[in-house]
């Protein structure tokens, strides 16, 4: 598998408390299309590392 990458998968909970809002609030961008989302078999959202790095790259730090 020559130059592929593979990327960690956060549970909304993680990325939620990186980003300092609710896992609500990554439900709602994940259904507005805000932020991409994988599904696991038992239908869990993931959120790829490589997403999160895109969300704080438009927003800047993470909130504390």
């Amino acid at each position: 598998m020559k130059g592929q990458t593979f990327n960690r998968l956060l549970t909304v909970k993680e990325v939620a408390q990186i980003l300092g809002v609710s896992p609500v609030t990554i439900r709602a961008w994940d259904k507005n299309g805000k932020i991409r989302t994988i599904r696991t078999p038992g239908n869990q959202r993931r959120i790829p590392e490589e997403e999160l790095r895109r969300i704080l790259g438009n927003t800047g730090q993470p909130k504390n």
